[in-house]
């Protein structure tokens, strides 16, 4: 069989090469013979990689980072591994672009070093080669788009987990700022209602100076509970900010909404923001102000039309209910 001698060592065969499995011959022996075999010390780079070459690992291990690409391809920093046997640089012959990722050694490495005339001569000659190349360009565009979609899940994860509001678990304004424009959006070019209830928890900084903040963050824990378990799957609940919460309903007019907001303003009151048998239950009370969709309406004037109800219900004695 054909072989690559590699300093001296013991021969290395052309078929144990990845791409040369099944296409090796006399042709492609004679070709590869003429390439020069380098040796890189442990964390050692391959200095040029401007060229367009093809490295084959004949012995050790290699790292390839991922670099960025000038004509808009991302980098991310991704590491890869290269054992005996596997190749890196194909994409660079194929475009005949320089190498974009950096290239070391994990360990004291011999590498084939082809020359891209020279890749594309062996193509030439071996549709085996050529075939080999295909499957190895498709395994790793499939290995590519496997991590994208890794990395996507990942990243819509976090930016769910941006948009909740840590204390009371419930959306915040980011999620709001980013939703409620396209739910109004939907409600207007469907024709169906939608309501926006405004609710602020009442003399809350009294609260926090009797009671004190870990009872008064409690207490926002407590209202946002009863918001979310008093509504329905289609609603959404918002920490707007501070002490002040919001809640949307789709597909809900006026008369329904004020039943769900008389609903969570008795909830409300019957909340007990914790259990302390040496001292008084405190207890919470909230301000509600409802608003539904009018035609043209964009979500700055709906929040302000629910904001201009709520301090009616403030105006009007708080622990109520207001349109």
């Amino acid at each position: 069989m054909d072989q690559i001698s590699v300093f001296g060592a013991s021969g290395y065969n052309i078929g144990d090469l990845q791409l040369f499995r099944d296409a090796q011959g006399s042709e492609a022996a004679a070709l590869l013979a003429a390439c020069p075999v380098v040796r890189l010390r442990p964390g050692q780079l391959i200095a040029d990689t401007q060229r367009a070459r093809l490295y084959i690992v004949l012995r050790g291990a290699l790292a390839v980072t991922a670099a960025a690409d000038a004509r808009g391809g991302g980098a991310d920093g991704a590491v890869s591994k290269v054992l005996p046997g596997e190749s890196v640089g194909e994409q660079s012959v194929l475009d005949e672009e320089s190498n974009l990722s950096s290239i070391s050694a994990l360990e004291e490495s011999d590498l084939l070093v082809i020359e891209a005339d020279i890749v594309w001569q062996l193509i030439d000659g071996s549709n085996g080669l050529a075939r080999n190349l295909l499957r190895l360009l498709s395994f790793r565009i499939r290995a590519a788009n496997a991590q994208l979609r890794r990395r996507q899940k990942v990243g819509e994860f976090y930016r769910q987990l941006s948009m909740v509001d840590g204390l009371t678990g419930l959306y915040n304004r980011a999620w709001l700022n980013d939703l409620l424009p396209a739910m109004i959006a939907t409600a207007h070019g469907a024709g169906t209602p939608l309501s926006l209830i405004m609710i602020d928890l009442d003399h809350f900084k009294r609260f926090n100076d009797s009671h004190g903040h870990l009872a008064g963050d409690q207490a926002l824990r407590t209202a946002a509970q009863v918001l979310s378990a008093a509504l329905r799957p289609t609603d959404c609940a918002v920490r707007y900010g501070g002490e002040e919460m919001m809640v949307i309903l789709p597909e809900t007019n006026d008369n329904v909404a004020a039943l769900v907001a008389e609903r969570l303003c008795e909830r409300m009151r019957q909340a007990k923001v914790f259990g302390d048998m040496r001292n008084p239950l405190p207890h919470i009370t909230a301000s509600f102000g409802i608003a539904s969709l009018m035609q043209g309406q964009d979500e700055r004037a709906l929040i302000a039309a629910a904001d201009a109800a709520l301090y009616r219900a403030k105006g009007g004695g708080r622990n109520r209910v207001s349109r």
